[in-house]
């Protein structure tokens, strides 16, 4: 059974790492509705930053919100 919400933590990783670590998970989102990246805050936002832009545009992606805490960004995949 697949979850609505998604959680994946990416910092840490190269940007090329978040990325193939976010598309496995976006290509297996069936049923989701909202995958939550944390790509940190701390260290810098050129991760956040590159996710953002990245999946700004992607075909399963239908906006960007950003969340509560400044080292999330949470890609909405389909409306409630």
């Amino acid at each position: 059974m697949q979850t609505a919400f998604i959680e994946i933590d990416v910092h840490g990783l190269t940007r090329e790492q978040a990325f193939t670590a976010i598309d496995a998970r976006l290509r297996r989102a069936d049923g989701a509705y909202r995958l939550r990246v944390i790509p940190g805050y701390h260290g810098g936002t050129v991760l956040r930053d590159a996710i953002r832009t990245r999946y700004r545009n992607h075909a399963k992606v239908k906006r960007i919100e950003l969340g509560m805490n400044p080292g999330e960004t949470d890609l909405v995949l389909r409306e409630l």
